[in-house]
């Protein structure tokens, strides 16, 4: 099945007219794929059915909310990024008395539990405040429960010594049946909550922003959009940092930000 761009921009408006979820600056290919995909999952033959649908149907439109935000991540994924953040980033939040912390687009929240064992590590945690958000209320649930399948814990480890862990990866988590789940200390100091970065606002200021292969599922206006809601969040030398596939360099902000790791895409604010 074809869907024409009017027939698209229209199903997006109406979304975004009922529940508030704006998907209108999001990456045309990267919609239709997967509004297909949940089409021909729910066995929904044209689009016109579908739009009927999901305005009515508030558990329809929860379920395709889990299809249309990516929530594909790991622990310590692209390890070297941690690496970098032990090296470059770390020593210079560890001068500020208290560490606000920003990761956003947190999916299930695997990458937040690499922030708070990175921080622990580095005697921060303490005093840090980590605010873990997303779009998708259920990626959250997941997150806050801090509970994971034990057969991704092999490559996680992995993950965490490449990244320059310093302890046995497995004391930062309890294995009963099929399943893991992260020590508590690790929570005391995140905050979960939903943030749609296409709509809502800033909502304080941080040391550091996370915000990791979300960008590429955007087109460049909303791209620069978020891009410019980091810098109005972060303070003065402030850090930001962006997915292997993600870059400044079209940004309005790009003279804003100082390279701090250039490929692992770590950037500075400088005014």
């Amino acid at each position: 099945m074809n869907l024409e761009n009017k027939e698209l921009k229209d199903l997006l408006e109406s979304i975004r007219y009922v529940y508030g979820y704006d998907f209108t600056d999001y990456a045309e290919a990267s919609v239709k794929r997967r509004i297909l995909h949940f089409m021909a999952t729910k066995k929904i033959e044209s689009l016109d059915e579908f739009g009927k649908m999901i305005v009515r149907d508030e558990k329809l439109f929860e379920e395709f909310i889990q299809v249309v935000s990516v929530t594909v991540t790991e622990m310590f994924r692209d390890p070297l990024f941690y690496k970098s953040l032990r090296e470059n980033v770390l020593k210079r939040l560890a001068t500020y008395p208290f560490i606000k912390i920003w990761v956003a687009g947190c999916a299930t929240g695997e990458e937040v539990y690499s922030i708070a064992i990175l921080l622990k590590e580095e005697g921060l945690l303490n005093r840090s405040v980590i605010y873990a958000t997303d779009i998708n209320q259920k990626s959250l649930q997941i997150a806050k429960d801090g509970v994971y399948a034990v057969e991704n814990m092999k490559s996680h480890t992995l993950n965490y010594q490449k990244a320059g862990g310093l302890e046995s990866f497995s004391d930062y988590y309890k294995a009963k049946y099929n399943s893991v789940m992260f020590d508590k200390s690790l929570k005391q100091n995140i905050v979960f909550a939903p943030h749609n970065l296409a709509v809502d606002k800033s909502f304080n200021e941080f040391q550091f922003i996370i915000c990791r292969n979300v960008l590429i599922y955007f087109n460049q206006q909303l791209q620069n959009k978020v891009i410019n809601l980091f810098y109005e969040s972060l303070c003065p030398f402030g850090f930001l940092g962006l997915g292997n596939k993600e870059s400044l360099l079209f940004s309005e902000k790009r003279k804003q930000f100082e390279d701090i790791d250039r490929k692992e895409k770590i950037f500075m604010k400088i005014k």
